[in-house]
């Protein structure tokens, strides 16, 4: 760090306190993967312009390759680690990226994922049109999109229905 001084801040990650110290220049995505051990938010391009480092800041979706670290003092911060429920069951859009090949080689997934998690929390039964410009800032290389969105709505449908107290299939939840 050149000598610069670090601050100690404390946030909520993913459900649990955490400290950390960091400098003026570190960035969100540095301290969760390199202090935090949170490996799933990817960097991929480190300008912002890619959303493989999407997470979520007290309910809105930001680019963690662009985030000072010293802005998360007091904040809620939850990245696709925070997603994925008891026992490693993956969350309702987590699965629905699975189930509907949402995921290929799986690097933009994380952020796409948390995309579609700050919408479907905003908007339960969003519009194609609403679905593509939340994913608007999030690349992929490898689907062309159509399983993305068809991901998208296939997890739109499963979060309305355990809200309705069904399984994903639409059967009563056991």
């Amino acid at each position: 760090m050149n000598g610069a001084t670090k601050t100690a801040i404390q946030f909520t990650l993913n459900d649990a306190p955490v400290s950390a110290l960091c400098g003026p220049t570190t960035m969100l995505l540095d301290l969760l993967r390199d202090q935090l051990d949170h490996k799933g938010t990817k960097e991929g391009c480190g300008k912002g312009e890619c959303g493989a480092c999407t997470v979520m800041i007290d309910g809105r979706a930001i680019n963690a390759c662009l985030f000072p670290a010293l802005e998360v003092e007091g904040c809620q911060v939850t990245t696709i680690e925070g997603l994925v429920g008891p026992r490693g069951k993956l969350s309702p859009i987590q699965q629905a990226f699975v189930d509907h090949g949402g995921i290929q080689c799986g690097f933009c997934s994380p952020g796409m994922i948390m995309s579609a998690h700050a919408l479907l929390t905003s908007n339960p039964d969003p519009a194609e049109d609403q679905i593509r410009a939340a994913l608007r800032g999030n690349l992929c290389r490898c689907t062309g999109y159509v399983q993305i969105v068809d991901s998208v709505r296939g997890a739109a449908v499963a979060l309305r229905r355990t809200e309705a107290g069904q399984d994903a299939k639409g059967g009563p939840q056991s």
